[in-house]
């Protein structure tokens, strides 16, 4: 399968300067991809365009990874509504590293040079730039910006000169890695078009030379309608510190039966052949939601390392697939302590029970019980006093996903 035609089938066209995207199926091109250190971690929608990224790479591309050190310092304004707060020089230089980093994880086993924008931009002279760049880039272009037009408005936020200019910053990025480093396409995610186009046009003002643009469509959630990856707690975090690898599983475990196969062509490096195969099977048993299943397994190897999406797994399996919470190791069962309440086993059963969240009174955890529905250790409670406990940590449950760990020490 050429690029051309894995980027059709994965879902991953959207705008592109060349006259047909059949020109990427041609000789090896050297282009850039960048992220904005505005937080100490990408989101899964960054991950939707690494994804497209890995798929360039292994078509036999050229990579430049970029980590916007400089422009990070101003924030992109394109989609806000309101000024954005600038984040200090060092909470900026913390969130590099941290980007840089899951840059490694996510491309480790590939070669590509990494480039940090604030290298060229912390010696340019002013003047400098005004006169070598700033002439070189038209007032109507800038103005044109659907996002400056919505914050000029009577009722508009208003903009400052710095957010106004960052479309400049960015496009002298591209000019630069062009000049220095051959770079003659950017890829991006469909809303950083406008800013990448602004690159093309600068290098052709200015060099004569020829640059180009391709980019993905955001992942749009196949229910709702609205962008992928946010979730009531927020967005969905690549770093573990922000989303844990056990939320991260879950949340793919749960994604809606009508967009994951597009999920697992976008998020996923399967091929046409096993993602046919898997969808297949979910069509005649749709109730083992193995889409879901083989997505989360996938991604959160993918982000948090193939040892960590075993452990995960294994402890849903426990939560939700009948597996013996008994045969967890220590590591897997701290996973599921770091997720699920927490409570010492003192006193009775129905004490514990209360004292977990898993009912709100005495008589209504009595009642759970009399109703079966309360099992510890997948092995259901009887009406007594006497807490079936073992020694050590023990799954305490409700119904089918109300959880507890209950430590007998």
């Amino acid at each position: 399968m050429k690029l051309s035609e894995e980027l059709t089938w994965r879902g991953l066209v959207n705008q592109t300067t060349y006259k047909g995207i059949q020109a990427l199926d041609g000789d090896p091109i050297t282009f850039y991809w960048g992220v904005d250190p505005s937080a100490d971690s990408m989101t899964i929608g960054n991950l939707a365009a690494a994804m497209m990224v890995k798929c360039f790479i292994k078509h036999g591309h050229k990579p430049v990874l970029l980590v916007g050190g400089a422009t990070g310092l101003i924030g992109d304004p394109d989609g806000k509504t309101q000024e954005r707060g600038l984040q200090p020089v060092e909470e900026i230089a913390k969130n590099k590293q941290a980007i840089v980093g899951q840059y490694q994880r996510i491309f480790g086993e590939h070669s590509f040079v990494l480039q940090d924008n604030y290298d060229w931009f912390k010696g340019l002279e002013y003047l400098d730039f005004l006169r070598d760049i700033g002439k070189h880039v038209p007032m109507r272009q800038m103005l044109g910006r659907d996002f400056v037009q919505t914050r000029l408005r009577e009722d508009g936020a208003g903009i400052s000169y710095a957010e106004f200019s960052y479309v400049l910053i960015q496009a002298y990025d591209f000019l630069h890695l062009f000049q220095e480093l051959g770079v003659t396409l950017q890829v991006c995610g469909s809303d950083q078009w406008g800013n990448s186009i602004a690159g093309v046009d600068l290098i052709r003002r200015k060099t004569g030379g020829e640059a180009h643009v391709y980019s993905s469509p955001l992942v749009v959630n196949q229910v709702t309608g609205q962008k992928f990856g946010k979730t009531e707690a927020g967005a969905v975090w690549l770093d573990p510190a922000k989303t844990s690898a056990y939320q991260f599983f879950q949340y793919w475990l749960n994604v809606d039966d009508e967009g994951v196969e597009g999920y697992l062509k976008v998020f996923t490096e399967l091929d046409n052949a096993k993602i046919d195969e898997i969808m297949r099977v979910f069509q005649s048993h749709r109730g083992e939601r193995l889409p879901q299943k083989t997505l989360a397994y996938e991604v959160t190897g993918l982000v948090h390392g193939q040892e960590q999406a075993d452990k995960v797994k294994r402890v849903s399996e426990v939560l939700f697939g009948g597996k013996d919470f008994l045969e967890l190791s220590d590591v897997e069962v701290k996973i599921l302590s770091q997720e699920l309440p927490l409570v010492k086993a003192e006193g009775n059963l129905v004490q514990i029970i209360v004292a977990a969240g898993l009912a709100v009174s005495n008589t209504e955890a009595n009642r759970f019980i009399t109703e079966g529905a309360i099992s510890v250790n997948d092995q259901k409670a009887t009406p007594d006093d006497s807490p079936p406990f073992k020694p050590g940590s023990n799954l305490l449950k409700r119904g089918r996903n109300n959880f507890a760990i209950v430590q007998n020490d």
